[in-house]
């Protein structure tokens, strides 16, 4: 049975303008609120598991107006999902992006959840504990999903971010699961993994994508001649689909590298996937 365990105040971010001797006054500091953390253990993964979550602003639990949801692998706090979060603040703040809740799924063990199953040497030798993708899949379908749309004010809408190795597992969940997302912003996907077995398998995996309406935005920086050959791929099979409610979006970015690119790529993503928010 899913159980869960809310956290308010989920970050805790303090600002000091001066320095202060006392240990009564450190204790006179107010937290810096943005949302909540849920704690559940998962039956999928068979271990206790973190979901940061930011609520918009205006967000009430009585209020009858409900949200898309933005998912963020490697979604810790000192990973990628305060930036993010940052990002939709501010691009909602200027209609650039709706009002929408951020969860951050922080990571026990990336490189096990993320992967499929490898027959390539290297990459067994290299990330042993790798091959897990399918039972994290789960996780994510039946028992966060669930959770944020249970406990939450959701529209029923979300959209999946990953990057590297989570660019990886997006790209195998629009392949496998496609229905799991309604957006997929995938950055510097790792493709090349297992001897490039997916990517190589790719135009008899969008065959499910043949009426599919979704969005896709594939992006990466100046990298390994593998990763943009791979990602090359990935959007020739997504657009030789011909499918008119399969949008696709491919942007480089050639100033920023595999380290750098997260942040500059998703801003471009939201810019492209959501258009009309400026308009309206």
């Amino acid at each position: 049975m899913l159980q869960t365990k809310r956290i308010p105040q989920l970050l805790a971010l303090f600002f000091f303008a001066f320095s202060f001797s006392s240990a009564s006054a450190q204790e006179d500091k107010e937290a810096f609120e943005i949302g909540n953390v849920e704690r559940l253990y998962s039956e999928s993964l068979q271990e206790d598991r973190i979901l940061n979550v930011y609520l918009p602003q205006g967000y009430h639990p009585d209020s009858a107006a409900v949200y898309p949801v933005i998912y963020v692998l490697d979604g810790s706090a000192h990973e990628d999902f305060l930036h993010i979060v940052g990002l939709a603040q501010f691009m909602n703040m200027y209609q650039l992006l709706p009002p929408s809740i951020v969860v951050g799924i922080e990571n026990v063990d990336r490189y096990r959840d993320f992967t499929e199953p490898s027959s390539d040497k290297q990459d067994l030798e290299a990330l042993p504990t790798s091959g897990g993708s399918a039972a994290f899949i789960q996780f994510l379908k039946t028992e966060a999903k669930p959770l944020i749309e249970s406990e939450y004010k959701t529209n029923g809408f979300s959209t999946i971010i990953g990057q590297s190795m989570g660019g990886l597992l997006g790209t195998e969940i629009l392949f496998k699961y496609p229905e799991m997302f309604d957006q997929y912003i995938l950055v510097s996907p790792s493709l090349w993994w297992n001897k490039q077995k997916m990517i190589n398998k790719a135009d008899k995996y969008v065959e499910k994508l043949a009426s599919a309406k979704k969005k896709v935005f594939v992006s990466l920086g100046t990298e390994h001649p593998v990763m943009h050959k791979v990602a090359d791929k990935l959007v020739e099979s997504l657009r030789n689909l011909d499918n008119a409610d399969l949008e696709v979006y491919y942007e480089t970015l050639p100033d920023e590298d595999h380290a750098t690119i997260l942040h500059r790529a998703v801003y471009r993503a939201f810019e492209n996937l959501y258009p009309k928010a400026a308009e309206d």
